[in-house]
């Protein structure tokens, strides 16, 4: 098993195109985890009368800074700027000084305002800077379909071997059972809940984890139907394995091909199912960063052409990244090439 690995290993990080793809996007999610340190509104810290202070970590109100208010300090507020700026004081800002909610309140041109040197990819129809909603709204969605793929993959591999292994029967029922659930009107559903509770990403989570397991089920069903009666098999059933054994340590380990293959295909397929519900309505709350938002205001905003085009590249990149991804691991797994 560990030779096939070094071998697999060897075989995907020998083509430039799937080693360059695997760093890129890896450096961008990684990146993309400490957003708040990359692009925000507060200081990652600052010193105030030789006093050092974490923003960032610990939320300090007004008065705490020598204001008069309760409420959370905001560091954009002229007093907080004077008091950073005079003697002895310092801070250090993030390389891009908004976060995905923060608006500019000094923005001489109406919303949604062009690029600048102050908001560098420009800002949305509500004054939010639009670099910093792609980079929390590209966290979002690799997250999210991560989560989704995750759990599609532990249902579909639990229904999958159940109907591939003890066949008869149960295969019969169960495969009755989901075509009728792949029949239900997903998209239906899908409004119909969001009328009913409040938009958030656990609830889509759970929702699409309803039915994106099927496919790979089918996939998981076939190479137990086909290892179950192999040699290796009979031999671990004559030598008194019990079928929770059986299936854990030899039939699945040998059908995990299909899964992994699928993995960065059903990874890509999950950020655009987020963004073609965000695009309409019926994703995350309003106030998320999303990719699909962002996409909507573009559409209805036809001359902001950088709400449009910014989201286009990061969308396709990293779409372009993951199938890439996916394409190395097929080759890699693939027997028949050298």
């Amino acid at each position: 098993m560990l030779e096939r690995r070094k071998i697999f290993w060897h075989k995907f990080m020998s083509r430039a195109r799937n080693k360059y793809s695997l760093y890129f996007f890896s450096i961008l999610f990684i990146l993309s985890l400490f957003a708040e340190i990359i692009s925000n509104d507060k200081p990652i810290i600052m010193s105030l009368d030789e006093q050092i202070y974490f923003p960032i970590m610990v939320k300090y109100t007004d008065k705490e800074l020598g204001g008069y208010f309760d409420t959370e300090a905001d560091y954009k507020d002229e007093f907080i700027t004077k008091r950073i700026k005079s003697a002895d004081n310092w801070a250090i800002f993030p390389l891009n000084p908004h976060s995905y909610h923060s608006i500019n309140l000094s923005n001489s041109t109406p919303n949604p305002a062009s690029p600048s040197n102050y908001n560098y990819l420009g800002t949305d129809d509500r004054g939010r800077d639009v670099l910093a909603r792609l980079i929390y709204g590209f966290r979002l969605s690799v997250l999210f379909a991560f989560a989704l793929t995750a759990i599609g993959i532990l249902i579909g591999i639990f229904f999958g071997a159940i109907q591939g292994y003890f066949a008869g029967r149960t295969d019969l029922y169960l495969q009755r059972f989901i075509e009728i659930w792949s029949s239900m009107p997903e998209l239906y559903i899908l409004i119909i809940f969001s009328s009913l509770f409040e938009p958030s990403v656990f609830l889509l989570i759970v929702l699409l984890s309803l039915f994106g397991w099927m496919s790979l089920s089918d996939y998981v069903r076939a190479e137990f139907l086909k290892g179950r009666n192999l040699e290796y098999v009979i031999a671990a059933r004559t030598l008194g394995l019990t079928n929770t054994q059986i299936i854990l340590k030899h039939i699945l380990p040998n059908s995990m091909v299909s899964v992994i293959t699928f993995l960065p295909f059903r990874i890509s397929g999950a950020i655009l199912i987020l963004t073609s519900l965000d695009f309409l309505g019926l994703g995350v709350p309003p106030d998320t960063p999303s990719l699909g938002e962002l996409l909507s205001q573009g559409k209805e905003n036809i001359e902001a052409w950088w709400l449009s085009i910014s989201t286009f590249f990061v969308l396709v990149g990293t779409l372009l990244l993951l199938i890439f991804i996916g394409e190395g691991i097929r080759e890699s797994l693939d027997t028949r090439s050298s």
